[in-house]
């Protein structure tokens, strides 16, 4: 399949022609420049051409070293890899000093490149466009990202460069992927773990807080799993966020919470659990995935087994509905107990599809019925008379009760609690919907 990069200096709407090709909104888009800073891959189709596209910071001059040196590196990185490369000048702006650098650096990689004018839905943008055909790049294609104008032009200038005769490949099954996303505060190091997990610099990282904006998704095998592992944004109290980007930055997180399998929640070490870190939690949980806690910069810990007593107390009173997570400590920058994590993962995963059967489900409600009874309401004790599983991920569960509307939280909680220990389903949610038991007169009188 046809790999596409677009490229170009910042705010010129590579991240609109992104969410453009690929129909979503994923890609964050604001009028601030050097939004995106980690490249980010997506499955992009014009009518019937298929293709992936890689949508990348905007190219700057930068010191060695600096943020905007590695964003750039990052960008040079999807030029090595793409097919085919869409060059995005500003057609208001017209060609401008950086835009001819930086093309001179993207037509030195040999790659076949298109030199797309955007914002050209503007009277403005025809000096714009006229400038264009003097960059040495053929016809440049006239567009409007933010409008969809253009798109069947872009069409021709890429359906040029489709492969004749793709190489087979083999499809992994939609339904057997993995998905799992790492969030965390700012600063925790998720994206030195998913560097570490990938085997090379996918994400930016550094000292600097908050440096990963776009959630970024990768697809790999590890152990024979397929996997779709994403990056997220660090997430912080609400209070502090003020910033546009930031909020936009974390609404991305929270979003890949919501379509992961399994999330891996990053504390780090040096500052112990956080409210922040349990507001997250709290959020995990009401998405109903699985969590499992990993510890980072566990080599700055001097007083190991101390800590992780505490730590494991805080998590009981602060995380009582995700019952028995699995804590692994970690040290992402050099892989240590990483294989670990990772075992946990997939235990986790496994627990979040478990499927009991609704024997085994009765003869552990009645065991439970008889520890604790149900408690007496208006002189008359309540009744539950059956279980069964109505679905997984999470394990959700049906009680049939004789008065559900007045069942206590507390014995909700209690019978959780039971099955959580008796079918082994550590840091997962489990939900319980109570259901009222049909008078089997009702109909009849």
């Amino acid at each position: 399949m046809l790999t596409v990069a677009i490229l170009g200096r910042p705010n010129v709407g590579k991240s609109t022609l992104f969410n453009r090709l690929t129909g979503t909104r994923f890609a964050l888009v604001d009028d601030t420049p050097g939004v995106t800073r980690d490249r980010r891959e997506g499955r992009g189709n014009i009518g019937p051409l298929q293709f992936n596209v890689f949508d990348t910071a905007g190219l700057e001059k930068a010191k060695k070293e600096s943020l905007a040196a590695r964003m750039t590196e990052q960008s040079e990185m999807a030029l090595q890899l793409a097919d085919v490369v869409l060059f995005v000048i500003d057609g208001r702006v017209g060609v401008t000093a950086e835009d001819k650098h930086f093309a001179n650096l993207a037509r030195k990689s040999g790659k076949p490149i298109i030199l797309v004018v955007n914002k050209a839905e503007s009277g403005k943008a025809r000096e714009g466009v006229a400038e264009a055909h003097g960059m040495g790049f053929g016809e440049p294609v006239s567009i409007s990202a933010e409008h969809g104008e253009g798109m069947a032009d872009l069409y021709n200038a890429l359906a040029v460069h489709e492969p004749k005769e793709e190489e087979l490949r083999q499809e992994l099954p939609a339904g057997s992927v993995i998905n799992i996303a790492i969030v965390g505060r700012p600063n925790a190091g998720k994206s030195t773990l998913f560097n570490y997990l990938l085997g090379f610099e996918r994400s930016l990282t550094g000292a600097e807080a908050g440096i990963t904006r776009d959630s970024v998704a990768v697809d790999l095998i590890y152990e024979a799993k397929p996997l779709k592992l994403v990056d997220t944004a660090g997430m912080r109290k609400r209070a502090n966020v003020q910033a546009k980007i930031e909020k936009l930055a974390v609404d991305d997180s929270r979003r890949s919470i919501q379509y992961a399998n399994v999330v891996i929640l990053m504390l780090d070490a040096e500052y112990a659990l956080e409210k922040q870190d349990m507001t997250i939690a709290d959020h995990i949980e009401s998405e109903g995935r699985a969590v499992v806690v990993a510890v980072n910069k566990w080599d700055k810990v001097a007083d190991k087994q101390t800590y992780l007593k505490d730590l494991y107390m805080r998590l009981e009173d602060v995380m009582p509905q995700v019952k028995d997570v699995t804590v692994q400590p970690i040290c992402a920058k050099d892989g240590q107990n990483i294989d670990k994590l990772m075992e946990a993962v997939f235990a986790a995963y496994e627990t979040w599809n478990i499927r009991i059967s609704t024997n085994k489900l009765n003869m552990w409600l009645a065991e439970a019925l008889t520890r604790h009874s149900p408690p007496i309401i208006s002189g008359r004790r309540i009744k539950i008379r059956y279980a069964t599983q109505i679905k997984t991920r999470p394990p959700t569960f049906a009680l049939f009760v004789s008065k559900a509307d007045v069942l206590p939280d507390s014995y909700v909680r209690y019978l959780v609690n039971s099955l959580r220990e008796v079918f082994k389903m550590p840091g997962v949610p489990i939900r319980i919907i109570l259901k009222k038991n049909k008078n089997p007169y009702a109909e009849k009188q």
